[in-house]
């Protein structure tokens, strides 16, 4: 998010989506040559129209994003967006028949006390751009219910192959409207995010693999401590006190 951040002056929020995808794709391409696993046997699934639809949940969730940081502070930006937990923890109960406790409730309700501290409500973060995030944070919850699901039936290659591959899809229909002349460095960046993001998604399919929604939601608050901390140094976006103390 902050290296894509930093590049939305040159290129329009769509076409840094676009090379992100093209990057995780060329990423782990790269990684399944090197294990030798076979197109066929990655894109096996009886599943494939939920991989399409988690794929098009990403996109639209990231292109919400980063629609945001074009006119917003990272930190604030990504606030907004962090409604996703209270989300994915309702949504849990009913699609995923997840129990949800005391303690992960605490969890959940506690981030969104801070959030609202962070964007104060007519505090002057509401600009129209602000609805960018939250439209971002649906698409995040349904990409994170799916991920979910499918981990009890596809193998984290196939899952990841998916994620890439559809993601440059998604993102290629909609790039033809909003292309910009690209330079060397934007195909630096492009990679460079690539491998960030497809790391980031081994994890995400990892422990969605391991545990419930509902417990790894909470967990998704603590990226506002590093993007706090990278849109200082990146930006020198200065962290209101609203922004610590929430």
């Amino acid at each position: 998010d902050s290296f894509c951040k930093a590049f939305t002056d040159e290129l329009h929020a769509v076409q840094l989506v676009w090379g992100y995808f093209v990057g995780i794709f060329a990423a782990l391409g790269l990684y399944f040559v090197f294990r030798r696993l076979g197109f066929r046997a990655l894109a096996h699934t009886n599943r494939m129209g939920l991989h399409w639809f988690r794929s098009g949940c990403l996109v639209g969730s990231i292109m919400s994003l980063f629609v945001g940081l074009t006119y917003m502070p990272i930190a604030d930006a990504t606030a907004i967006g962090f409604m996703a937990p209270l989300f994915i923890t309702i949504l849990s109960i009913p699609l995923l028949n997840e129990k949800v406790g005391t303690h992960r409730w605490i969890a959940v309700v506690a981030g969104l006390i801070g959030v609202v501290i962070i964007i104060r409500p007519g505090g002057g973060i509401w600009h129209w751009s602000s609805i960018m995030p939250l439209i971002g944070a649906v698409f995040f919850t349904f990409y994170q219910i799916t991920t979910r699901v499918i981990t009890s039936n596809d193998r984290t290659q196939t899952i990841l192959f998916h994620t890439g591959f559809g993601g440059v899809v998604w993102s290629s229909i909609i790039v033809l409207f909003f292309w910009n002349e690209t330079r060397t460095e934007h195909w630096i960046l492009f990679f460079g995010t690539g491998i960030l993001g497809a790391l980031a998604h081994l994890c995400m399919v990892s422990a969605f693999r391991w545990a419930q929604a509902s417990l790894i939601a909470p967990f998704n608050y603590t990226k506002l401590i590093f993007v706090g901390i990278l849109g200082f140094i990146m930006f020198e976006e200065v962290p209101t006190l609203n922004t610590l103390f929430g």
